[in-house]
């Protein structure tokens, strides 16, 4: 199994999206610290901090291995019990300073297990693929939510009419807060456990997914970053971080298998923005810009014609 391209593939898309978010900034530089992991692997995470652009930028490489898994990933797979296993993947969080530009999220990973006395590995291998991308808007623009899925789709149209819809879905139902009843943003894609199309064709899907998210993001803060906003914007901007916070502490698999395996713990976390807020009982003004995010979180076709944002 070629896990050596997989991870330098994550490397490269690493270096990447720190120069294509760099040169979109103008001012901020990607700090890097590179870790190691006790019990096996380590990473290269990079934060920039304060830019001109980003409040916070968090792009984390983390490539781990071990031979024993945490209870979230054998819970759900009972057969992953007792086997050596690697996993790696590219992380990424970004929280703009203003209001009107998205947060925005993307992760892509492999994963493969092995039994330790089996004679053939390759055989013997469990392994997937997954990843996605999704976004947050705090006051949400039509133009930028039909950009990000116009994206997102053209990513997975050259592997089957169906993948979109299927992916854009699985995204909707996982960035879901069960106990707000809403959706965390406005989607995009996920996808797990991918291996059924063979090795490369999921290898070749997992880049595609990686590659297209500066071409998803990039022009949604390009039309947005130079937008006025006063303290009302900034307010509601963290008060709404906190349901980012809820997720990622509540829900999220990969803050949990971090967690759980022993990573970095500071890298784990550089999803959460540096300001946030809660407020007891808030409820937006009828009719206000605020009340128009709500419309938006809830599981909707953007790309259909009559869809309302």
């Amino acid at each position: 199994m070629p896990i050596e391209r997989v991870k330098h593939y994550l490397l490269e898309l690493q270096d990447q999206i720190c120069a294509g978010l760099e040169a979109e900034d103008g001012r901020g530089r990607f700090k890097e610290d590179l870790w190691e992991r006790e019990a096996g692997g380590g990473g290269r995470t990079r934060v920039l901090e304060q830019g001109g652009v980003f409040e916070q930028a968090g792009v984390n490489f983390s490539h781990v291995f071990g031979n024993r898994l945490p209870p979230s990933a054998t819970a759900a797979r009972p057969e992953l019990e007792g086997r050596d296993f690697q996993a790696m993947g590219l992380s990424l969080v970004i929280h703009p300073h203003n209001p009107y530009v998205p947060t925005s999220h993307a992760n892509v990973r492999f994963f493969i297990a092995n039994k330790p006395d089996a004679e053939d590995d390759e055989a013997s291998s469990i392994w997937w693929f997954g990843g996605g991308f999704d976004l947050t808007p705090y006051y949400p623009n039509r133009e930028d939510i039909v950009h990000w899925h116009e994206t997102a789709r053209a990513t997975c149209q050259p592997f089957g009419d169906d993948v979109y819809p299927r992916y854009k879905k699985w995204c909707d139902d996982y960035f879901y807060l069960k106990h707000r009843n809403e959706c965390r943003g406005v989607g995009g894609l996920f996808f797990d456990d991918l291996n059924e199309w063979g090795f490369e064709p999921c290898f070749d899907f997992m880049q595609a997914v990686g590659n297209s998210y500066l071409p998803a993001y990039l022009p949604i803060v390009q039309r947005r970053k130079e937008t006025r906003y006063g303290e009302r914007e900034r307010n509601f901007q963290l008060y709404r971080r906190g349901r980012y916070v809820e997720f990622n502490l509540v829900y999220d698999r990969g803050t949990l298998f971090g967690l759980q395996s022993g990573g970095r713990t500071e890298s784990i976390l550089m999803s959460l923005p540096p300001l946030v807020s809660w407020r007891y009982n808030y409820q937006p003004e009828t009719g206000s810009a605020e009340a128009e995010l709500y419309k938006c979180l809830k599981p909707t076709d953007w790309l259909t014609a009559n869809s309302q944002a």
